[in-house]
Parts: C-alpha cells; structure tokens; sequence
C-alpha cells in the first residue's frame, strides 16, 4: 500500500520508519525547510534523533505531490493541528481514506478527533490508530501492540490487517469513540501519577491512582457512548499502564516537574514536544461538570494546572474523600 504520513514529528517519523519495512511511504512535514532537511540527512534532528529514515521512505514539502499515488493518508500532528490538516486534505481534493494517530480533545470545543474528521471530511472513511506505544520504542522496532478503530467494520478489519506486521502488531475495533477518550484520558492520568512519583508516595500509592484512574476513564467512555470492554484492552488500561510508569511519557514528565514546584508556564516550554494531557484535563472537566460525571483525579490535576492548587494539597484532597463501593454499576 501507497502510504503519506502527515506531520514529521516524532510519531509521524516512527511510523514512517516502522511501516517502510512493508509499504512504499511518504513523509510530509509541513515546514518545507524541515523537509529537506530530512530528506538530505535522513535524520529528524528536533524531534527523533536516535533512529534514522530508511532509503525508501519518500520525503516532501508539498502536499499535493506527497498525496499523488498514496492509498491511505495518516495524520501525525498533534490534534491541535488536525483540523488545520484535514482542511488541507480536503483542499486538496482527498476523497480517500484517512487515519490519525493524535490522542486528545479539541481545545475550546471539546471535540475528539473523530468529531473534527467528520466536520471537515464529511463521509470519507476514516479511523483513529491507538494504544500503548512510545514513538522510539517503534522506531527501533520494539515489539508494539496497537488498536486501528474505525465506525466501518470492513474498513478497520481491512486496514489493520494491511498494517499488521510482526512488531507492530494492528488489533481493529469499531469503538471509535471508547478507543479516543481511553487514548485522551490517560494522558491526564499520566500527571496524576507523575505529580504522585514526584512527591515519593510509592509504588503502592501508584497502583491505586492507575487503578482508580481507570475507573475514571471508564466512567467517561460509558458516558460518552463508548462500550466499557474497551477500556479494558490496548487504547483503554494498555495506553494507561504504559504511559503512567515509562519515563519516556511526556505527560508523566509534567507531573514529576510539578511535584518539584516548577510552574505549568515554564514546564511546557522545555518538553520540545506536546503533553496533550494538560489540555485534555480542561475539556474533560468541562464535560465532566456538564455531565455529572465524577471525576475526582482529574479535577485535582485541573485544578493544579489552572486554579492554583499545589501538588501537596491535590493529593490531599483525594486521599480525604469518604470510601464508597469499589465497583459501581453502570
């Protein structure tokens, strides 16, 4: 299959890297000047340095000719930027399927990404790939597991299994609501337990902030229409795992700074990519409100984040909640 990648961050690179091993891909970024950069050196200086592109992979600055032969448009950017790009798509005449890989809610809007796809793209078939995944560890071609989800049957099954390789494997799901919000939330999650390391509470203080963390995304999927199975596989309790105790998680990375005392403002700056979990934690609350969804870890990583609460205190505020049953029905 004729793959373009849209974005040459560090997830648009690793896939492009990974997926080479079996498709004849594109790479576009959208700095023209990133381009030839890459193109020459074969190396994403900025944002993946530790592996560099194979020969096969197609590098561009223009859109239009990075879409010529290409069967499958992916979107790498942050989804921030997904609007912006699936406008360009449409721009220019793409009626051919598409899949992103971003992980968040719109800010402002509160829109997930299939939300977006569906006010810019209309019908055309399209998807989110989601799951457990560090874009170096796919690069290097470490053994990754992933969740290709789409609301066409037909489309995810035949798509994943055109992706599908040995260490990179591709599971479809038609949830493509459950499969968003697991891959948003957790994010969010991520800080929590970021701010909970930081503050040296312990592994088995961890245990029970993922744990509860994921009773939370549950809630929240459930609410939104997701199915509660889900939450329970790759984009739901692998993404969370994954991205709560491995140091490569930006996100965490948010926490631990905070639990030092560093500010929101001066963290964002020195990460040199996207902590998609700092913005997801103010739209999620704003459902949350709207929705009576009780959501307790999150509002305290809100609340950290925009209302001036200390690291300290939120901890404090959680641990003195009154119990209640573990398991609630739906």
């Amino acid at each position: 299959m004729n793959i373009t990648i849209l974005g040459a961050g560090a997830w648009g690179t690793a896939l492009a890297i990974a997926l080479s091993a079996k498709h004849a891909v594109t790479l576009w970024a959208r700095d023209p000047e990133q381009a030839v950069a890459l193109d020459r050196s074969r190396f994403n200086t900025r944002y993946l340095p530790e592996v560099g592109l194979p020969e096969s992979v197609r590098v561009s600055g223009n859109l239009q000719r990075a879409l010529e032969v290409a069967a499958l448009a992916l979107v790498a950017t942050p989804t921030a930027g997904l609007r912006d790009t699936l406008r360009a798509l449409r721009r220019a005449g793409w009626e051919l399927p598409v899949l992103w890989v971003c992980k968040g809610f719109e800010r402002s809007s509160a829109r997930l990404p299939h939300e977006i796809a569906a006010e810019e793209l209309g019908e055309i078939r399209c998807g989110a790939l989601s799951g457990p995944s560090f874009a170096l560890e796919v690069a290097q071609g470490r053994p990754t597991a992933l969740t290709l989800a789409s609301r066409d049957a037909k489309f995810a099954r035949a798509t994943a299994l055109e992706l599908h390789q040995s260490l990179l494997r591709v599971y479809f799901s038609t949830d493509l609501t459950g499969v968003e919000i697991g891959g948003a939330a957790k994010n969010v999650m991520a800080i929590a337990t970021g701010i909970c390391d930081g503050l040296g509470l312990g592994f088995n203080a961890r245990a029970a902030l993922i744990t509860r963390g994921l009773a939370e995304i549950t809630r929240l999927g459930v609410a939104l229409g997701g199915r509660r199975e889900t939450f329970m596989g790759l984009a739901g309790a692998g993404d969370l795992i994954l991205t709560c105790t491995g140091n490569l998680s930006r996100n965490r990375q948010v926490g631990l700074l905070l639990a030092q005392g560093h500010q929101i403002n001066n963290i964002l700056p020195t990460l040199g990519h996207v902590a998609e979990g700092v913005y997801s934690a103010q739209e999620i609350q704003r459902i949350a409100d709207a929705r009576s969804i009780d959501m307790p870890i999150n509002r305290a990583v809100y609340d950290v984040l925009y209302s001036g609460l200390g690291p300290q205190e939120a901890v404090q505020s959680l641990l003195g909640r009154d119990p209640k049953e573990e398991v609630q029905s739906p």
